[in-house]
């Protein structure tokens, strides 16, 4: 006998199929599982940068805000900075009214005088922007204009609700009430 090896043919290895696999899948199912697992660098890094672009318009719109916003403020407090100080000047200017009506004499030289001193002032206010508040008799009552300090019955049906006498004057400065005009209402 003679011994004989019989040698059988090689296979070609592939490496696709060294690796285990599930039963039922295909080599070419693996790739799109690997490629899910891991994400794109590109489209994280556009990811990023949309995001971080969002960041800075609201930041930028938030900045832009206050910078509108302060500067607002700050316009208004220069506008009204002396309203302190010229709502203490109503009553020099109310002590004026008062004494004009006491002349009896317009001609007179001390009263000219006076009335220089009354123009003067009233230029001043008016140079700061504050402006009495022109209304007559029979207007209505207006509560964010007016002050009532009391009611009479009216002398007419159509003075019902409206103002029969001004007490004292109300003032504006810049169109604000600085002082409400105190008035008498029909009722």
């Amino acid at each position: 006998m003679e011994n004989t090896v019989h040698m059988e043919p090689e296979l070609p290895k592939h490496d696709d199929l060294a690796t285990e696999m599930p039963s039922g899948q295909s080599p070419d199912q693996t790739e799109p599982e690997k490629k899910e697992a891991q994400p794109d660098p590109l489209k994280k890094l556009q990811d990023e940068l949309a995001e971080a672009k969002d960041k800075y318009v609201r930041l930028y719109a938030e900045f832009d805000n206050f910078r509108r916003r302060s500067a607002k403020e700050k316009l208004e407090m220069i506008q009204s900075a002396n309203e302190q100080l010229l709502k203490s000047m109503l009553s020099v200017t109310d002590d004026f009214e008062r004494a004009e009506k006491s002349f009896q004499d317009k001609n007179d030289k001390e009263a000219e005088g006076f009335f220089l001193i009354q123009n003067k002032f009233k230029k001043i206010l008016e140079q700061y922007s504050v402006k009495a508040m022109e209304f007559g008799k029979a207007t209505d009552f207006n509560p964010d204009l007016h002050e009532a300090i009391t009611q009479i019955p009216a002398p007419n049906e159509k003075m019902k609700g409206k103002v029969v006498d001004v007490v004292e004057k109300g003032y504006l400065l810049n169109d604000k009430v600085i002082r409400f005009a105190k008035v008498v209402v029909g009722s």
